[in-house]
């Protein structure tokens, strides 16, 4: 694995994901309430033995570096390191990031430096535990040119992906991303191939690519080097491969999720608190996901009823009751609160006593979530200040709405509160 290096891709401006993404970058978004988005491919690299890590990203990254910094230095005797590489002017380019592929391509310069034999592409927003290892020697072994990651997708969800027809030898013959219609019906394969039984294959009869890839090293550089215009991996890099080059597939059989819509991201993060085995669990000891250390107290919890959640590090909850929620760190809850099937975020500082106080006095909201108030379905932004008697629980059952200057957006349903947002005593939303 010395001989890999490893690139992650940070996503664009994640519109998918704001109001979640306004104020950091979509790998810097906090999960399961201690951990960041990036935290998720770092350690299946670290995991794997991959200790060269870039991750490219151009929007709102000075979070994000900040995480990395301090949750990922390797020592002095050996080159591992985690850099992230943000879009920059020079006077070859002008342009920003123009696709994941124009991404890799403007620092083509500084990756070929690197003696490796493969780099490893990686996306940042999904939740999964994978051995790269394996994939990497699946790669050797066939002599491939390029390995896509795959999953077998059931008919509801295929036309998001992009899917692939393949050989009995596993190498790809037919890429088509995000295919709608008639163009998906043709991409329909028997996908007993991949070693699925009878039901499973009649339930997911499509082949998806999981946005994770390995080059050669020479054929990445020559693919971006000839075909300037070309600025995406699956829209047009891989398709246009597949018929000159051994495009090879890996059939992942784990939990995998993209995580880069709110729905699915809060659906994802809830789904941990399940019972007695959530499908994808951060108590695995032999391959553990890393995270910045904080050294923050327990937490402490005065008379409260608390099922079916996670609480983080250092939270104070007094005299409330907690379902089927997920509480970030430093998570404030106050006496008479009810919260339900929501994800708090937590807060970056702790609020001084006396300030507290003073806010309390002087009729200012401290920070967290007040008393006797109620919040359903809902995902709570880091650093919220959230006034007492305060109802979050879309009582009018709207789909998407955009309220940014009242503090929240809605979305599928689901009510996002901003980061650092002030919802005054008695707002019912």
């Amino acid at each position: 694995m010395k001989r890999v290096l490893a690139i992650i891709l940070g996503g664009g401006a994640g519109t998918r994901l704001y109001p979640l993404t306004k104020l950091r970058a979509k790998p810097a978004v906090p999960l399961a309430g201690k951990y960041r988005l990036i935290d998720i491919p770092v350690s299946n690299c670290i995991n794997s033995e991959i200790f060269k890590i870039y991750v490219l990203t151009q929007f709102n990254s000075a979070s994000l570096n900040r995480h990395i910094a301090r949750a990922y230095s390797f020592s002095g005797f050996t080159e591992g390191f985690v850099e992230v590489l943000a879009a920059q002017q020079t006077p070859e380019n002008p342009n920003w990031f123009q696709g994941t592929a124009d991404a890799v391509r403007q620092y083509i310069w500084l990756l070929e430096e690197w003696d490796v034999d493969e780099y490893l592409i990686l996306s940042g927003d999904h939740l999964y535990r994978m051995d790269y290892r394996l994939f990497v020697q699946r790669h050797r072994d066939t002599n491939a040119d390029i390995t896509l990651s795959v999953v077998p997708m059931d008919e509801r969800r295929a036309s998001d992906f992009g899917l692939m027809k393949i050989n009995d030898s596993g190498r790809v013959v037919d890429f088509s991303e995000k295919p709608k219609g008639e163009a998906l019906r043709q991409m329909q394969v028997d996908t007993s191939i991949l070693g699925l039984t009878g039901d499973q294959a009649r339930q997911k009869p499509y082949i998806a690519s999981m946005g994770i890839y390995v080059f050669k090293k020479d054929v990445l550089i020559k693919l971006l080097k000839e075909s300037q215009e070309r600025t995406d991996f699956g829209k047009e890099i891989i398709p246009a491969s597949a018929q000159d080059y051994n495009v090879q597939a890996y059939l992942f059989d784990g939990y995998w999720e993209d995580i880069g819509t709110i729905e699915a991201f809060y659906e994802a993060n809830l789904a941990l608190t399940r019972q007695p085995q959530p499908a994808f669990s951060f108590y695995d000891e032999n391959a553990p996901i890393y995270s910045r250390a904080r050294y923050l107290p327990p937490s402490k919890l005065l008379d409260c009823q608390v099922t079916e959640s996670i609480v983080g590090d250092g939270c104070i909850l007094k005299n409330c009751r907690i379902h089927h929620s997920i509480l970030g760190v430093r998570a404030r809850i106050e006496a008479g609160c009810t919260i339900e099937d929501s994800l708090i975020m937590g807060a970056d500082y702790y609020q001084p006593f006396a300030e507290r106080q003073s806010d309390c006095n002087d009729g200012n909201i401290p920070l967290g979530i007040g008393a006797n108030t109620t919040i359903r379905r809902a995902i709570i932004d880091k650093n919220a200040r959230i006034g007492c008697d305060v109802h979050i629980i879309n009582k009018d059952r709207i789909q998407e709405a955009e309220r940014e200057e009242q503090g929240f957006y809605i979305r599928s349903g689901i009510t996002v509160v901003l980061k650092n947002a002030l919802i005054p005593d008695g707002m019912v939303i």
